[in-house]
């Protein structure tokens, strides 16, 4: 599930990205995304976080939120990286 999660966020990093608004070149899943360093600012990481969570939907079958008030209240974000971000849509997709 892990695999299919990054790319699925790589595919929509992708179409993001086709607009010219950053490059792929390099990318891995533990590429920033927000933050110091990130590929995002806030407007693309909202972006990303719909597309993903849509994604997520049409994929699984499962409603999820990844912007949550648990995702903004840990020490350590879930945003901060493309598999950071997997693994925690992966903690929201089983719980439910």
């Amino acid at each position: 599930m892990k695999d299919e999660l990054v790319t699925l966020i790589l595919d929509t990093l992708r179409e993001m990205g086709s607009s010219g608004q950053f490059t792929l070149d390099g990318v891995t899943a533990e590429t920033p995304l927000f933050g110091k360093n990130g590929l995002l600012d806030s407007i693309g990481l909202v972006s990303l976080i719909v597309a993903v969570e849509q994604g997520i939907e049409d994929r699984y079958q499962k409603a999820v939120s990844l912007a949550d008030e648990k995702a903004f209240s840990q020490k350590k974000s879930p945003f901060r990286s493309i598999d950071s971000l997997a693994d925690y849509a992966i903690e929201l997709i089983n719980a439910g």
